[in-house]
């Protein structure tokens, strides 16, 4: 019998089925850091979207087996006490292929052409009061033409890359495994944020690349290039961008995470009210049918690990 405790339920707004095994089940809408042990306790199997499992949990927690993460990320969870106690961790690997690459170009989108600000504009009356037919107060840039920058060329990468050829953009890729696309150009960081119209970031958050991008990598970037992040918000140091975007460095950004999420009151990006920049509360990966195929994967992944075959297990 397995006991399995959902620590974050409602962070999924699909159908999760009930896996095919003799089992016991727990929901919990959300769970505080500090009550995680306590609702872990006899559970074999943990599932969390996005509550941290720490190792003084786990050593709390003797009957866990295994923790499946209801995302691709897994930095919520201590992988090195997890494999200390030999504890399978999987996660959910290529679910939002559509969903993510589509919200990157609708930011995209937006902002080359000023949508938001010609939307302030209607409803503040200026078009009503033009002396001609249309209303030219921001400039409209097209994509066609343009360098696409994609730091980061996993599934995602490979997927954002497709719809900048599909607009008609030279797409350039910075990535430290080797690239056999013949359709990209390969540049290191510095060349990519300096020759790029549009810089779009697809890897993962890791000591290494946290706050990547800082005052110093925004300064390189044309001082009309866009950022857009829909990966990790500790990718960006978020005081140096907010500076950026109120001095002019450079062009607008859209961002999707944030570096604490849900964010506190003073975070320097939620004080932006710019019509360059545009942030969505983490919702990139959750078009119904991104969330729907990832619950179907978080339950492949239970059934597996009880079946003796892990698979997206994180090494």
């Amino acid at each position: 019998m397995q006991n399995i405790v959902f620590l974050d339920r409602d962070s999924l707004l699909a159908n999760v089925r009930a896996p095919a095994f003799e089992h016991q089940w727990r929901d919990y809408p959300a769970t505080l850091p500090g009550e995680v042990a306590e609702r872990l306790r006899g559970a074999t199997i943990a599932i969390t979207n996005k509550v941290p499992v720490r190792a003084a949990d786990i050593a709390r927690l003797p009957d866990l087996k295994m923790i499946a993460v209801a995302a691709t990320g897994t930095d919520n969870v201590d992988l090195a006490a997890c494999r200390e106690r030999g504890i399978v961790v999987s996660n959910i690997r290529n679910y939002s292929l559509v969903s993510v690459p589509e919200h990157c170009f609708a930011m995209i989108l937006a902002l080359r052409r000023n949508l938001r600000a010609y939307c302030a504009d209607v409803d503040a009356g200026l078009w009503q009061k033009s002396s001609q037919f249309c209303l030219f107060t921001h400039p409209i840039g097209d994509l066609a033409g343009s360098r696409l920058g994609i730091v980061g060329y996993g599934a995602l990468g490979h997927k954002v890359a497709q719809l900048g050829r599909a607009f008609g953009m030279q797409v350039c890729v910075t990535s430290r495994s080797p690239v056999a696309d013949a359709d990209v150009t390969m540049l290191p960081l510095d060349e990519l944020l300096r020759s790029c119209d549009v810089i779009s970031l697809h890897l993962p958050l890791s000591e290494q690349t946290r706050n990547m991008i800082g005052a110093r990598e925004l300064a390189l970037m044309k001082p009309t290039a866009l950022l857009i992040n829909t990966a990790r918000g500790g990718l960006v140091d978020e005081a140096a961008l907010a500076q950026a975007l109120r001095d002019g460095v450079i062009g607008g950004a859209g961002f999707d995470v944030l570096s604490k999420e849900p964010p506190a009151p003073d975070n320097p990006l939620l004080a932006l009210h710019q019509p360059n920049f545009i942030l969505t509360p983490h919702v990139a990966w959750a078009s119904a049918g991104a969330m729907q195929t990832l619950a179907d994967m978080l339950v492949d992944n239970v059934e597996a690990f009880v079946a003796g075959a892990p698979r997206n297990a994180m090494g």
